[in-house]
């Protein structure tokens, strides 16, 4: 699967690789380092508030790149783009460095939330656009790249949270921007050797050179519609998983029993737990893929992704496990939960992303029209937008309502969701119009 694929995908990984690094590595702190007191290197949130601009920053983190893949398509080029989006997370991570305090706080964030939307729908139309329409070698290459961001994320909050703890928070951001900065190295040095002048020019451009832009068809506008739909879906999804940053932090950090052989494991650990589950399980799972393909039995795009739901609410029936077993939301943090109860979580949130998130940025390549590739690319970012900030404000009810009812509501939703777009299968075939 490796050796038949375009040198420049190997590239966009290491780059994309390094970007997640950086990015992760910051994610993992950054409830950790709001929650935490002034007199230990913190900021002194409470965790309400925390949770609440966890949720609104990593929201914004994926409203901007529909702004940038505008930009990119109409002025300045897909290439460009991830130059600028490098540079200023690169700064925004250092900011974070520079000062524990709130206006270095939030103009850190505020610089990741822009070059973020610079970087990120650009770097996936990249991707895409290394291939012709009808390669069948596309699923695969995005696979590859998702696992680029997943090796990236495995190893950030490992390295990031040993170095928060020994050394301080502080710390730990500015290796997380040292790792934007290779991952923008490597995208110097190599880009032209193997990109050569791939996306340079913005797809406005290009279409006036070649003639002019032409009115969408009927069956453009048709696809177009089932990203949205999918794009629906992908909400309700990512509202679940990203508790990983938020509520599942906090309680595996008070109610999860976190000694091992006598090590205590550090909360942000954790975080690579679902990255590890990639790295692991995305070459099995694309093997699977193949076999079935080749029997001719490969479940669709509406299926896969209706799998990725409903796998998400049975992890979450993991965590109502976790609170069953302290005997409920008892505030007594001496009362922990078993280790693999979140473990088990993480496993089956991990099969679920595979069967959802891999598989939608490759939809949405396929199902664009050329001229709006890195918008709608943007578009279905956008999702992870009210995903996060919706998942930001269920987390912001963790002290409130218990972590129970938070995790309870999430599993039930999930798979009632994944069911409802089962149902919704053959009018997303239709109008995709033989593309999926």
């Amino acid at each position: 699967m490796l050796g038949t694929h375009p040198k420049g995908l190997y590239l966009l990984f290491a780059t994309e690789m390094w970007e997640r690094f950086s990015y992760y590595g910051m994610r993992a702190l950054l409830v950790l380092y709001l929650t935490t007191s002034l007199l230990n290197g913190g900021l002194g949130f409470t965790e309400s508030d925390a949770s609440l601009l966890y949720g609104i920053f990593t929201g914004m983190v994926y409203f901007t790149p529909m702004i940038g893949g505008w930009l990119a398509d109409n002025y300045i080029g897909q290439r460009r783009s991830i130059t600028i989006g490098a540079i200023v997370m690169m700064l925004g991570q250092l900011c974070l460095f520079y000062e524990s305090d709130l206006f270095f706080l939030y103009l850190g964030l505020t610089l990741l939330v822009i070059g973020n939307g610079f970087f990120k729908p650009n770097i996936s139309v990249l991707v895409g656009n290394l291939y012709e329409q009808n390669d069948i070698r596309r699923d695969s290459a995005y696979t590859i790249f998702y696992m680029g961001i997943n090796v990236g994320a495995l190893i950030a909050p490992l390295l990031t949270g040993w170095i928060a703890t020994v050394y301080g928070y502080r710390y730990g951001f500015l290796v997380a921007g040292i790792g934007m900065f290779l991952g923008l190295l490597v995208y110097q040095i190599l880009g032209n050797r193997f990109l050569g002048d791939l996306c340079m020019l913005p797809q406005k451009t290009q279409l006036k050179e070649e003639g002019g832009e032409k009115p969408l068809t009927k069956a453009e506008k048709d696809r177009i519609k089932v990203i949205f739909v999918f794009a629906l879906f992908s909400v309700f999804f990512f509202a679940g998983f990203e508790q990983a940053g938020s509520s599942m932090t906090l309680y595996t950090d008070k109610y999860i029993d976190r000694n091992v052989a006598g090590f205590e494991i550090p909360t942000a650990w954790f975080q690579s737990v679902n990255p590890l589950f990639i790295v692991l399980i995305a070459p099995l799972l694309t093997s699977v893929w193949n076999m079935l393909a080749a029997r001719k039995q490969e479940p669709d795009i509406p299926i896969k992704m209706a799998m990725g739901m409903i796998l998400l609410g049975v992890g979450f029936l993991f965590l109502m496990g976790a609170v069953w077993q302290r005997g409920g939301d008892v505030a007594d943090e001496g009362v922990k939960a078993n280790i693999l109860f979140m473990i088990m979580a993480y496993l089956f949130h991990t099969l679920g992303e595979l069967c959802l998130s891999p598989i939608g940025l490759s939809m949405v390549s396929k199902l664009s029209p050329v001229r709006l590739a890195s918008i709608m690319m943007g578009v279905w970012l956008l999702s992870s937008f009210f995903a996060n900030s919706i998942g930001g404000y269920l987390a912001s009810f963790f002290s409130k309502l218990g972590a129970g009812s938070i995790f309870t509501f999430i599993a039930i939703f999930s798979i009632i969701m994944g069911l409802v777009l089962l149902c919704l299968r053959k009018w997303l075939l239709k109008k995709s119009h033989g593309v999926l």
